[in-house]
């Protein structure tokens, strides 16, 4: 059995808690051992890296410096979470690349007791695992109820393949390594021209105008190439598309209805598993339609007035904005 360090990150159970439900049913299945990293705290995200430098890099370190304590032989982390995998690659290479920052970092570690060797881990995606070490053919074999005449979008993001440090993947802007998954799990899989194209982030609630173009690009890609879904393997492109697609219709005046689904949950499918269990309806685009292509339903839940994907207490869920109302000719503007 293949066993690796897990680092969740704080969406798994969270807004991406599909992924984590669906990683966990999937892994006996695949022979997949994963040990979480005990005392893990938030890698930051993606914004923190542009605050304050050394403190961002310490937040990542001590990650990995509690991973390097609790390896026990096993160099590999997993990290599912694309912003997490990035983060965690980037501070283990810069640490090595720029020994001073290294030094500094180590010196705020030494505050907890803590400290890192830059490159006595082995930072890798969970896709990456799954074709690379698991295999395909392992996959394969494992496929109970194939995927037949589900049209899949194959959506990365932007985050996972670059900028690459240790030279994973097949492509920076074109790779193949999740079309072949889902090719192994018997899916139609669209050659999707913007796989690696960015969701927008966090311009959500910064440049929320810029976020929805960005958003719109993608799903209407996908529904040009007549997809079912879409799959992806972020926490952060799957809140954004699936989340924000509301609000991006009422923005652009369209009806977008694209479910987006983990790739982890389409795996759990074609193993047979049910569809409850590995997260199917906690989606915002209901996936109901697409999967009932390949006989598959989704027990319809009571509306309880709280998102399905949150706590009362958790963070607020995006809500549809009103249709802007376009100006006529006749309407006075100021200048």
């Amino acid at each position: 059995m293949n066993e690796y360090l897990l680092y969740p990150g704080c969406s798994m159970e969270t807004s991406a808690r599909a992924y984590y439900d669906s990683l966990l049913a999937i892994s006996p299945i695949i022979g997949l051992k994963l040990k979480e990293i005990e005392d893990w705290n938030c890698c930051g995200a993606t914004e923190y890296l542009g605050i304050s430098l050394t403190p961002a890099y310490a937040l990542i370190a001590r990650n990995l410096a509690l991973a390097e304590t609790a390896s026990n032989g096993t160099r590999s982390v997993v990290a599912p979470c694309s912003a997490c995998y990035l983060n965690l690659s980037k501070a283990d290479f810069h640490m090595r690349e720029r020994p001073k920052l290294g030094q500094m970092v180590n010196e705020a570690l030494t505050a907890g007791g803590l400290s890192y060797t830059p490159g006595s881990l082995d930072i890798r995606h969970l896709l990456d695992v799954i074709i690379y070490d698991i295999g395909l053919e392992t996959v394969k074999s494992k496929v109970v109820r194939p995927l037949k005449g589900l049209r899949v979008a194959p959506y990365l993001g932007c985050m996972v393949p670059r900028p690459d440090y240790e030279h994973r993947w097949s492509d920076y802007e074109y790779p193949v390594e999740l079309d072949l998954l889902l090719n192994a799990l018997g899916a139609e899989v669209i050659d999707f021209p913007l796989k690696t194209e960015c969701c927008g982030g966090h311009m959500t609630q910064i440049g929320p105008e810029t976020a929805f173009e960005l958003i719109r690009r993608l799903i209407a890609a996908a529904e040009e190439n007549k997809a079912d879904l879409m799959a992806t393997l972020c926490p952060m492109c799957q809140i954004n598309l699936d989340g924000y697609q509301g609000e991006m219709n009422n923005f652009f005046h369209t009806k977008y209805k694209m479910p987006i689904i983990f790739f982890t949950q389409l795996m759990g499918l074609a193993f047979g598993l049910d569809a409850k269990k590995i997260g199917f309806g906690m989606e915002i685009v209901s996936a109901k339609k697409a999967i009932a292509k390949i006989g598959v339903e989704i027990p319809e839940e009571k509306p309880s007035g709280v998102p399905r994907r949150h706590k009362a207490e958790g963070l607020p869920m995006p809500k549809p904005l009103p249709p802007r109302r376009k100006v006529a000719e006749k309407d006075e503007v100021a200048p």
